[in-house]
């Protein structure tokens, strides 16, 4: 039959789902400090415990000296005793013995135990805590609706509470106490009372969530969600692939009827949303991103600096629909497929094509005939008549023909603008790129939407900003006020210097020749000079010592006196006769054997340079 004392152990590890072996370290670590308490040890002195759950016993063990008499058990022990530990002991040693004090530990001593216990244990709970929902971070949970504030809803989750913030609330939702409701785990800290758990029914990857849960083909891996785009609470467009022939991605998401993707329409508070084929195609993409409206034409600019835009010609009829209530179609599309999207109808494009051909005559004379036919359309389409689907079509091949011409023309344009890109990603130093945006000390906000942005470190930032701010400052969520803060922030990063390359310097023939040194070999010369520009070099000579000489001695030149005339070139002295000192050493970073010489005396400053040998 179990104990009491065991009883209560399973107990514990089962009510606050810990293992037993911190729940061990928490009665060791009671046992410590009760032990320290009644005996008033010293917090130098160290004491271990020792719990055995099997014979349900513990032991104490305390750090003393080797000594003949004991003056003060508590730090002291006999040399007989501690011999009985290690026979080798001497006096004057120090030893870890038996130190257990009687089984009533005391009032004072017990209650200290408890607390102890107490404590250990609610730490252990919230760091159990914290590593369970951590792990689920970016997943769904559910919970129950505690309460609800102007500022937060209060979520439930058993063992822990759930904090959903009103910029992560769907607008139109209403939460009621002791409702059921699913949420996204935005993101989990540490707090000294216990993990704070943000969850969100807005971001997109909720969405994502659901469309994993309800449709197996995206669980199994058969269909990619490639984008997802989302406004909470109105529409959402999800662009989808499939990673087997054979398998209609939009039609797997849809289900039979309908009935998946309107159990997840319900979940969302009836949030519209529309399922689109993935293309790698950009043309073909972008046309099927605006549905349901219909596209006569897509026309692509990836301009380096203003970043990638689309024109998107569509027939009279459908430009309303295009564009959507408020321009949310529009808007949708250009997040799903990260193209800027410049929407007109075709009577608009047609009618800019012809004011610009009436002001330019070398276009009006590429375009021909169409033009003339184009200026007829335009006049009866504004006097109210009706145009007929041929002379729409004779628009949209006008429109064609003006874009390609644009295109040609934007080569060169685009050729010059990469080269000033590419001079100005030159002047960002690389290290930069090496630091995370995480890791770079950004606040909080600002490195979230960053990341949001595709933006993963410190370097493309730089670059971005010193080529176009306007494309941060067209991130969602980010307004001038941030883009302050992100300049003052990276100022403030201390970036290392880059690596300069040590490159080896040529002998002159007129060297060589004293020297026992062949002819185009190659010498590396000291980088740093001193002040009187005077580079030193190390040489052998022809027994095969060590000599000093300048740069200039070396490369044949010579010397002007103190009295500005021209002297005789200097002798090359051996090492022991100026007195230099020289180690060799193995430098990793060169990976080469290179010689750390000390100046001889005499002129301005010793230092010490470091030569590859």
């Amino acid at each position: 039959m179990k104990s009491e004392f065991t009883l209560a152990f399973n107990e514990i590890a089962e009510h606050n789902k810990l293992k037993r072996e911190v729940i061990i370290e928490a009665l060791e670590t009671a046992l410590v400090s009760a032990y320290r308490r009644e005996m008033s040890a010293s917090t130098a002195q160290h004491v271990v415990a020792k719990v055995d759950i099997g014979t349900e016993s513990f032991k104490i063990y305390a750090e003393k000296e080797v000594v003949e008499d004991v003056v003060d058990h508590r730090t002291e022990v006999i040399l007989e005793e501690a011999r009985k530990v290690d026979p080798e002991i001497k006096l004057g040693d120090m030893i870890t013995v038996e130190s257990t004090p009687p089984k009533n530990f005391g009032r004072i001593a017990a209650q200290t135990a408890k607390q102890v216990i107490l404590q250990r244990l609610r730490e252990s709970e919230r760091e159990s805590q914290y590593q369970e929902y951590a792990s689920r971070e970016g997943d769904i949970i559910h919970g129950t609706v505690q309460s609800v504030s102007p500022q937060s809803v209060t979520i439930g989750l058993g063992r822990a509470e759930a904090v959903m913030p009103r910029n992560q609330q769907v607008p139109g939702e209403r939460y009621r106490p002791h409702d059921k409701v699913r949420a996204y785990v935005l993101e989990v800290r540490k707090s000294p009372r216990g993990p704070q758990i943000v969850v969100s029914r807005t971001h997109k990857n909720m969405l994502r969530r659901l469309l994993e849960n309800e449709v197996p083909e995206i669980y199994n891996g058969l269909v990619e969600i490639k984008s997802i785009a989302r406004e909470p609470g109105h529409r959402s467009k999800v662009a989808v692939a499939a990673l087997q022939e054979g398998v209609d991605p939009v039609g797997a998401c849809v289900g039979m009827r309908g009935v998946r993707i309107q159990s997840i329409v319900k979940e969302l508070n009836d949030e519209k949303i529309d399922v689109i084929e993935w293309n790698v195609d950009p043309n073909a993409f972008i046309a099927k991103s605006l549905s349901p409206a219909r596209v006569a034409g897509v026309y692509l600019d990836d301009d380096p600096i203003s970043g990638r835009t689309a024109t998107v010609i569509v027939p009279d009829d459908q430009l309303s629909l295009a564009i959507g209530r408020e321009g949310q179609n529009a808007r949708l599309a250009a997040k799903l497929t990260s193209w800027r999207i410049d929407i007109k109808s075709v009577i608009e494009a047609a009618g800019d094509i012809v004011n610009k051909a009436k002001a330019a005559p070398e276009l009006a004379s590429k375009i021909g005939a169409q033009l003339e036919q184009a200026e007829g359309i335009i006049a009866k389409k504004a006097e109210g008549k009706v145009v007929t689907p041929e002379e729409y079509t004779a628009l949209g091949k006008l429109v064609d023909t003006y874009e390609k011409l644009q295109s040609q023309g934007k080569q060169a344009v685009r050729a010059e603008k990469a080269q000033k890109v590419a001079a100005i990603k030159a002047t960002i130093n690389p290290e930069a790129h090496k630091i995370k945006l995480q890791d770079a000390g950004l606040p909080e906000k600002i490195s979230k939407l960053l990341q949001e942005g595709e933006y993963d470190n410190v370097g493309r930032v730089m670059e971005q900003l010193a080529i176009d701010e306007d494309r941060i400052l067209g991130l969602e969520g980010f307004g001038p006020k941030l883009l302050d803060e992100l300049k003052a922030a990276l100022d403030g990063i201390k970036l290392p210097e880059p690596a300069v390359e040590v490159k080896p310097v040529p002998v002159a023939a007129a060297a060589t020749e004293k020297l026992d040194v062949e002819p185009g070999s190659e010498v590396v010369a000291a980088e740093a000079a001193s002040a009187d520009g005077v580079k030193p070099a190390v040489v052998l000579d022809e027994n095969g010592e060590e000599v000093e000489q300048s740069f200039e001695e070396l490369i044949g030149e010579e010397d002007e006196d103190e009295d500005g005339g021209k002297g005789d070139k200097k002798k090359v002295k051996k090492k022991g006769k100026v007195g230099t000192k020289r180690e060799v050493v193995f430098d990793e970073d060169l990976g080469m054997f290179v010689a750390k010489i000390k100046r001889k005396p005499g002129r301005s400053k010793d230092w010490t340079e470091d030569i590859p040998e």
